[in-house]
């Protein structure tokens, strides 16, 4: 039992990049289990702002059929992880769309695991970070295709923007399969706001700092596309960029 509740190391890949500083008070992480049957959809938006650090550990259970998407905000000013661990049954759909906005030195990570157990499921992973002042966004997601799981498509979109060359990006998008007919892609890009579009923006007479986050309140919008609560995710990530640019 000491064993299992022992704090990881960085031995352990989920925690690569994990500031174990900052989890250390967190640990051990309570696992929230959501299980949806047969047919069934759910929906689950998490925002995640102010100072206190927080950590939570989601297992989500998809049967035949069942559809649910979650969406994630974190733009809290302190440390923040999110695991997510998704199991999906035949002709399942899972849905996550994510932002992590970071400054002043904070860690911000999400790592998912998103196993294909049976035919024909359908994920999208759509994860947008934003990072700024010596802070740190990182992202690990395996999708996992078990044997048998023929029809599985999968996908993830991983992009993530650095607003100061003393921020760091970490991203890990993996594909482990072992099923045949499948379609399976991810996308990862790590980059800097574009300067030509910056300067065209302040030629038109718009300030630098709200062409900064005009164009970063697009990019982050992307994750939340679909969301029931988009008008209040977006409202809240726009307050939040405020205090990165």
């Amino acid at each position: 039992m000491t064993q299992a509740l022992a704090l990881p190391t960085r031995k352990s890949e989920d925690y690569r990049y994990a500031d174990l500083a900052a989890l250390e008070p967190l640990w051990p992480i309570a696992p929230e289990r959501i299980v949806l049957g047969a047919g069934e959809e759910g929906a689950l938006a998490i925002l995640h702002t102010g100072n206190s650090p927080v950590a939570r550990d989601l297992e989500i259970v998809l049967g035949d059929g069942a559809k649910y998407a979650l969406h994630l905000l974190d733009a809290g000013e302190s440390y923040g992880r999110f695991a997510v661990r998704v199991t999906l049954g035949a002709g399942a759909e899972f849905t996550f769309g994510a932002a992590q906005l970071a400054g002043a030195g904070q860690t911000l990570e999400i790592v998912t695991e998103v196993t294909h157990a049976a035919p024909d499921a359908v994920s999208r992973q759509v994860v947008r970070s934003v990072a700024s002042a010596r802070s740190t966004v990182n992202y690990l997601g395996k999708v996992l295709v078990a044997k048998g799981a023929d029809g599985t498509d999968g996908e993830q979109s991983v992009r993530a923007m650095l607003l100061d060359r003393t921020a760091t990006a970490n991203a890990r998008p993996e594909l482990e399969i072992y099923a045949d007919d499948v379609k399976c892609a991810h996308g990862c890009a790590v980059g800097e706001l574009d300067a030509q579009a910056l300067f065209y923006m302040a030629q038109r007479g718009l300030p630098p700092q709200e062409a900064k986050k005009l164009m970063l309140q697009a990019f982050v919008a992307e994750a939340f596309v679909g969301a029931a609560e988009e008008e209040q995710l977006l409202e809240a990530a726009l307050g939040a960029l405020g205090r990165l640019v």
